[in-house]
């Protein structure tokens, strides 16, 4: 693997055990509140350079998706106390300790504005802003390290949200150019990379196209092709495995025979397990109008 894709996979990587899971995390709750406040994320993310992926996930985090007292009486979404230097309003709660004294906000939008000017005038979070815009894990870790609040899983529960909600997608929106990202929608939420047989693969979306993958991971559409024993005028369908490097000639260790099931076909059984398609008809000494019955048995190496 080259270094310059090895370095993208780093970067998009998503560990998510499945689709079906992510969507039984999502909570309506937060889903309306990413809905409602995601634009005053990212103004504040243009303006003051704080992800806004990071922003989202502390609201969400602090104002239990705007439905904490703090937030719903005193509009007061990130727990932010008063301090020496408050002079605005102010109400009594308890948090660590009772009747504790929290900054209190004529609006939410109030309360965003005082969380980017908490964070950019704070010195102990000025570290923070060295970091890249869309770099949300070391943000997360950052804000535990500075002390922005003593619970010691919270940066692991920031990340959580973010990767949950997939709110490291408006971080984009920072980076990139209104007119690149009509260019390269991906750019607003990248393909997560996978590994099988030691080769990156991504799954295909609906729409997606070989010209769109190449141009994301930087890599010949034809190479796309050739990689995936598929021709130029295939149509990729949602759910489809696509290769990011050549096969190999046999499955990993652990794989040795496969039982064909319903709907199997050479293709498919190839690209499950990352083999070339010829090798595979090679060490089952099967031609090309071999089709797959269910319960034949196929060596994968």
């Amino acid at each position: 693997m080259d270094n310059r894709l090895f370095k993208l996979i780093a970067l998009t990587v998503v560990l998510i055990s499945s689709v079906s899971a992510q969507a039984q995390r999502r909570n309506s709750r937060y889903v309306d509140y990413i809905n409602k406040y995601k634009d005053l994320a990212i103004e504040q993310m243009k303006v003051h350079k704080i992800p806004a992926s990071i922003t989202l996930a502390q609201g969400l985090l602090e104002s239990g998706a705007g439905m904490s007292e703090l937030a719903r009486k005193s509009n007061n979404h990130f727990g932010i106390k008063c301090g020496g230097n408050w002079r605005g309003r102010t109400v009594r709660h308890d948090d660590d300790a009772r009747n504790e004294c929290f900054r209190a906000y004529k609006s939410p939008k109030d309360s965003y504005d005082d969380h980017s000017q908490f964070l950019t005038k704070g010195a102990r979070y000025a570290f923070l802003f060295k970091l890249e815009i869309r770099d949300y894990k070391g943000w997360a870790r950052g804000l535990k390290k500075a002390g922005y609040a003593t619970d010691p899983s919270y940066a692991n529960r920031l990340i959580t949200i973010i990767e949950d909600y997939d709110l490291y997608k408006y971080d984009a929106k920072g980076v990139y150019s209104k007119r690149k990202l009509r260019k390269h929608p991906w750019l607003l939420n990248p393909h997560p990379v996978y590994i099988a047989n030691e080769i990156a693969y991504v799954v295909a979306r609906d729409g997606d196209t070989f010209q769109e993958l190449g141009d994301e991971f930087h890599i010949s559409w034809k190479k796309l092709v050739k990689y995936n024993d598929l021709h130029r005028d295939y149509e990729l369908t949602q759910g489809d495995i696509i290769y990011l490097k050549a096969k190999k000639k046999k499955a990993p260790k652990q794989y040795n025979v496969y039982i064909v099931k319903d709907g199997d076909s050479m293709h498919t059984i190839s690209q499950k397990y990352g083999i070339r398609l010829k090798n595979l008809y090679k060490m089952n000494r099967k031609d090309g109008d071999y089709i797959p019955e269910v319960g034949d048995r196929l060596r994968l190496r």
